[in-house]
């Protein structure tokens, strides 16, 4: 794979820090993104196991020292425990840089990553997914999440916290999804009550995670799907944040205000019709197609993006 040209990293000096220096290899036209992504971890060094599950491959990391399984049957660390799961995808849809949708999450947990090995930090396991895009008439239990849950609990792993990264190149405000909440109200999932209870778990963490570090910008709403859809149908909790600029997610927060039913447009997937498509923010209306480019991405609140990450596993 060809590297960053000299003249894409002097526009974007970010891009010259370890991780993010691969990152624009990553979101290239033609991009190995599966290769790339690996030979980033282990030019890295980092401790990780790819699981493939029903032709989707799955990248694990986990702390130095902790003893992967060579097969997907094996034992996992943290059987029975609950560490922090940071999770993002790293697949893309067709004919998009996916820039924001979700290059640049992956490149987040990859720096989170370095910095819990090199400040000896053990209780967390960051997984890079595959397929969370699916394609018009698929089921979410198509995703790769939903195998990956039923995966998780057969390893003794449905105690993890997941976090699920998503879009968080694009903003300085943080949305801690609620679409769960919304698709739990009618559903009869086994051990239903567990997992709503596990989810309003890791929403209050989060939110006491934004103000330890004294954020001013946060909302509670609904967000459209990610991972957490298929995890959830799974029969486990996880919980999706993303980004939004200030103005953006203040128009929608009045949106939600003044039109409550938005929200099941969004769970119904009803959203995607013209006239209503027009009042997603706009950041979310420039993901999965051309126009998520590195331009609409805002650096200067990268750093904000992983000290959240840092500062959940405290």
């Amino acid at each position: 794979m060809k590297q960053n040209s000299e003249k894409t990293v002097n526009a974007n000096p970010w891009a010259k820090n370890i991780p993010y220096n691969r990152y624009f290899d990553f979101i290239a036209q033609k991009a190995d993104r599966y290769n790339i992504l690996l030979d980033c971890i282990n030019t890295h060094k980092l401790n990780s196991v790819v699981v493939s599950l029903e032709g989707n491959r799955h990248i694990f990391i986990f702390p130095p020292g902790k003893k992967l399984p060579r097969i997907a049957g094996g034992v996992f660390p943290f059987k029975n425990e609950s560490p922090y799961l940071f999770s993002a995808h790293y697949d893309r849809v067709d004919g998009s840089p996916g820039a924001n949708d979700n290059s640049i999450a992956v490149f987040h947990l990859l720096s989170a990553a370095l910095y819990f090995v090199r400040q000896k930090i053990n209780n967390w396991i960051i997984v890079f997914t595959d397929k969370e895009e699916i394609k018009a008439g698929e089921s979410f239990e198509a995703q790769g999440s939903f195998s990956l849950g039923e995966k998780l609990k057969s390893w003794g792993l449905e105690k993890v916290k997941i976090f699920n990264f998503d879009a968080c190149g694009s903003g300085d405000t943080f949305i801690f999804s609620t679409t769960t909440d919304h698709i739990l109200k009618n559903n009869k999932l086994p051990n239903i009550s567990k997992v709503r209870n596990a989810i309003l778990d890791l929403r209050d963490h989060a939110l006491a995670t934004a103000l330890n570090l004294r954020l001013e910008k946060f909302l509670l709403a609904p967000t459209p799907f990610s991972d957490d859809a298929g995890f959830l149908r799974a029969g486990i909790a996880a919980l999706t944040v993303t980004v939004l600029p200030a103005k953006e997610a203040l128009a929608y927060e009045a949106l939600l205000r003044s039109r409550p039913e938005f929200t099941d447009l969004i769970i119904s997937g009803k959203v995607k019709e013209p006239q209503e498509y027009r009042n997603l923010p706009e950041t979310w209306r420039n993901l999965n197609n051309a126009k998520d480019t590195s331009c609409r991405l805002t650096p200067q609140f990268f750093n904000m993006v992983l000290q959240f990450v840092i500062e959940l596993c405290k």
